[in-house]
């Protein structure tokens, strides 16, 4: 009876908070040339199918299935408020089969606030909390096509054309908020998660799906601030925790901001390492500077009971603008956790500015050698990427770059591996690039063997596809 009473206060207070700030976001003060809604990210403006893409190269045979993306694409840009996480979500997808680019298309997800501008009906199915925006990541899980967004609307499943959506809590066995990053263990099948919320500012919970895509642990565990958790790692034995100093700000809510997280120094930054089912009372937490972190590449155990995990780390995060991200990344570093020590020893492995760190996922959780990412400009306020993405060799410390050319903008590229013997650098990077001066934009294929050569395959779209979050390769069979 009291969890119902106390559900029921936070739900009218929350009501009241949402009508003081939609009336405050009416009066913020309107910049036309708002960074996130012009220029690269200007949105789209319309649905399009596209079909019998044009190709320059050739398209590996095995290739067959789905390249997705997704990312923000507001229906009806409004610069008042606007923050570049909470724009409305629009998929974008390439089909090749038989070394031929059979379509392309890109859907709204249809939550009700772009049926109600685009007309029609929503997407059907239940909605967690009264959010239904899903705009950050589209992967496979057991088989089947969802969206995901973080620390608020249940995934959204996907047909193949992406046409038919269902606002999908995994089967029904998924209670609370889902993670945009959830990290399959390739050794057992199970997808893990952790999941925050802003309306339980001292809870977050680990989120265990089984291999056939259904919730089997929601265990919570105990924060402070309302931390906003975008990714996390695993290892063999842990779960790891990024509980990092951006926290909900009911300032930044009551103000009229759309996404309200903000740099709180008074939050201590630390890294949980919860045993992986254990309780939440067990997590071990081990301090570390004030820093933040989007994107984890991989994380594993050592023998002698450390762990290692390799990030993007930021020195601070949302502490200057209420735009997007408002700070330059420190590059990507290897960090050794010991639990039994407490510590956290620190070691810069590439001090250029790049993000969206990819592994061969068949190494997630385990000791691995490649990463691939996208090179970021030394100084920009529109977080476009630069023009060229990097292969890191972690064994020798060799770095490789792929520069796209003058006016080309590539977005995260993700690994699929020849086929499943592969070794582990052994296939294709996969991802969209934009050419600013003509509008136009490339799904580019490298050998990544070859990274630096010239791509292997460039299917080609005749318009501008808005840089993004994150996207995968869904084959039509997985390869694992």
């Amino acid at each position: 009876m009291a969890g119902m009473i106390e559900t029921a206060i936070r739900g009218t207070v929350a009501k009241g908070i949402g009508v003081v700030a939609e009336f405050n976001r009416k009066r913020l003060d309107i910049d036309a040339h708002h960074p996130f809604l012009t220029g690269i990210h200007q949105p789209m403006a319309e649905e399009l199918t596209l079909e019998d893409l044009p190709v320059t190269g050739t398209i590996p045979a095995m290739l067959d299935g789905r390249y997705l993306r997704i990312g923000p694409n507001p229906v009806a840009p409004d610069p008042a408020g606007y923050h570049w996480f909470t724009g409305d979500g629009m998929v974008h997808g390439v089909a090749i089969q038989q070394g031929k680019a059979l379509w392309y298309r890109n859907r709204w997800i249809r939550s009700r606030r772009v049926a109600d501008t685009l007309g029609g009906h929503p997407a059907p199915g239940p909605r967690h909390g009264g959010f239904d925006t899903v705009n950050t990541n589209v992967l496979a899980v057991a088989g089947r096509t969802f969206a995901l967004v973080e620390a608020g609307s249940y995934p959204v499943e996907l047909s193949d054309t992406l046409d038919e959506q269902t606002y999908n809590p995994f089967d029904d066995t998924l209670t609370g908020s889902f993670t945009a990053h959830p990290h399959r263990d390739p050794l057992t099948g199970e997808q893990h998660a952790i999941a925050y919320e802003a309306t339980d500012p001292e809870t977050i919970r680990h989120v265990v799906l089984s291999p056939e895509g259904l919730v089997v642990r929601e265990e919570p565990i105990r924060v402070k601030h309302g931390p906003s958790i975008h990714d996390c790692a695993i290892t063999a034995r842990f779960a790891v925790i990024l509980d990092l100093p951006v926290t909900f700000s009911m300032k930044s809510l009551i103000a009229g901001h759309s996404f309200p997280y903000r740099w709180n120094p008074d939050h201590q930054a630390r890294i949980g390492l919860l045993p992986r089912n254990g309780r939440g009372s067990e997590t071990i937490w081990v301090d570390v500077d004030p820093c933040y972190i989007f994107h984890v590449a991989n994380a594993f155990d050592l023998p002698d009971g450390r762990v290692v995990m390799d990030a993007v780390v930021y020195g601070t995060m949302f502490a200057d603008s209420n735009l997007g991200p408002d700070a330059m990344s420190r590059g990507l570093e290897r960090w050794t956790i010991d639990p039994v020590a407490g510590t956290v020893e620190r070691r810069t492995i590439d001090a250029t500015p790049q993000e969206f760190p990819r592994p061969d996922e068949r190494r997630f959780g385990q000791p691995y050698r490649y990463a691939y990412m996208l090179g970021l400009p030394e100084e920009d306020d529109s977080f476009i990427g630069e023009t060229f993405i990097l292969k890191h060799d972690l064994e020798t410390g060799a770095r490789e770059v792929h520069d796209f050319g003058e006016g080309r903008y590539p977005g995260e590229f993700v690994f699929v591996p020849a086929h499943a013997d592969a070794g582990e650098d052994e296939g294709w990077l996969i991802g969209l690039v934009v050419d600013l001066p003509r509008e136009t934009t490339d799904l580019v294929i490298l050998d990544a063997r070859s990274f630096a050569g010239e791509p292997v395959a460039s299917i080609h779209l005749p318009h501008r596809v808005p840089p993004g979050f994150h996207g995968n390769w869904l084959a039509r069979t997985a390869i694992t």
